[in-house]
């Protein structure tokens, strides 16, 4: 009987080293550890539901993204502004009456892909209750003498061989075929992002003068509105983004509990005195934490260049270790502009980064790099696929 007893109590010695062993952070189970969804929303790629069995996964799990439809409508009106700006002989170059313009779309599965296709066919009157590239209507727009019809000559996702969407080097080409097939029919170019329409200007097909329209207001895009290339873009705050990403975990890690967590900081100073200068919102229904959008063009767009919050200070909290996912290595908007805040805010939080990235195409590539997580205090995911969550959710309960 002694015996059984002293075995028994080796086993949970043992059993106690072990879970030790599993999970820092105070013995917390790597499930129980705050979880960030950011860029890429868990949802359905074909109905956009969201996937709320992820988002509840706990009570430590969050989205923090952009207002996708507010974006959509910010970069239709854009585009409408700009247009009720100019004649019918400027905007349409070979007198047929119509608007010719063509559509780069990002990733037909993709919720903010979806958003900016529905706020720029609602704006051009073409929206026909469908993103479907093929689904689409005639409409028409205001000028500045009058009315002109509008015609979306075409609508394609930029998917390149490989499979990877947002493409900008599909775009480049892509901008070549349509030139070389509509011609003088196209007035306007409008993309679902910044990186594809840069690459439409890198196309020697690219009409110079043609406006062409994109979304993200990456450095690179902002400089070409500057110089007039670019006609103008939409900024997503994303330094409010990556704020709000990093911003909730420190949060969470320093006990910050209840509806604190997405305030502190947020809405309002957390206990070092920051809180971040862009406006954001608290979707409740859908645990997102969301910045708004602003279109930007050449009269505005110096007040867009380089700039970082300057409500967001040096604190001294104890350093917390972050694993952190980007679903694209070669993703402009990612490396040009999300990762370096990102990576900015993380110093001035006290949390250290490990940030691994994907190819955009198999979600393996980052899954694969999901690992050691006991060794973090919290993690921030970025999927390759937007019904990608339950995959991480099953990595961190293993």
């Amino acid at each position: 009987m002694k015996m059984k007893k002293v075995f028994m109590g080796a086993a949970v010695a043992a059993l106690g080293l072990f879970t030790a062993s599993c999970s820092d952070n105070g013995g917390k189970l790597n499930q129980d550890k705050p979880l960030i969804f950011f860029n890429r929303q868990p949802s359905d790629p074909t109905t956009g539901a969201i996937d709320m069995d992820t988002m509840n996964f706990s009570d430590q799990t969050y989205y923090v993204g952009f207002d996708a439809a507010g974006g959509g409508a910010v970069q239709g009106k854009l585009i409408t502004d700009y247009l009720a700006t100019k004649t019918k002989a400027e905007i349409d170059k070979n007198g047929d009456g119509y608007i010719g313009y063509c559509l780069f779309i990002g990733d037909i599965g993709h919720n903010d892909s979806k958003a900016r296709t529905e706020g720029i066919r609602k704006a051009l009157g073409t929206w026909k209750d469908s993103t479907d590239p093929s689904n689409k209507q005639e409409g028409k727009v205001t000028v500045k003498d009058g009315e002109l019809k509008v015609k979306e000559l075409d609508a394609k996702e930029m998917k390149s061989d490989a499979g990877a969407t947002w493409d900008a080097t599909t775009a480049t080409t892509s901008t070549g075929t349509w030139f070389s097939q509509y011609g003088d029919q196209i007035d306007l170019l409008v993309s679902n992002n910044d990186g594809m329409a840069m690459g439409a200007l890198k196309s020697s097909s690219f009409v110079d003068g043609t406006p062409i329209f994109g979304y993200d207001a990456n450095l690179d895009a902002l400089e070409a509105v500057k110089a007039g290339t670019l006609t103008g873009t939409v900024s997503q705050n994303v330094d409010a983004q990556a704020i709000g990403t990093l911003q909730l975990i420190r949060n969470m890690l320093d006990g910050v509990t209840g509806a604190d967590v997405v305030k502190k900081g947020i809405t309002e100073k957390d206990q070092y005195g920051n809180q971040v200068t862009a406006e954001m919102q608290y979707k409740s229904d859908t645990k997102a934490l969301l910045a708004l959008n602003s279109g930007i063009n050449k009269d505005n767009v110096d007040n867009y260049l380089n700039t970082r919050d300057s409500g967001i200070k040096q604190i001294n909290g104890e350093e917390k270790k972050v694993l952190l996912t980007l679903y694209n290595s070669s993703d402009n908007f990612l490396s040009s502009s999300y990762k370096p805040a990102l990576e900015y805010y993380a110093k001035l939080l006290n949390i250290k980064l490990t940030i691994v990235e994907g190819d955009g195409q198999s979600e393996s590539t980052c899954l694969d790099k999901f690992t050691n997580l006991d060794q973090y205090d919290a993690y921030a995911v970025n999927m390759v696929k937007t019904n990608s969550g339950q995959d991480y959710l099953r990595k961190l309960k293993a």
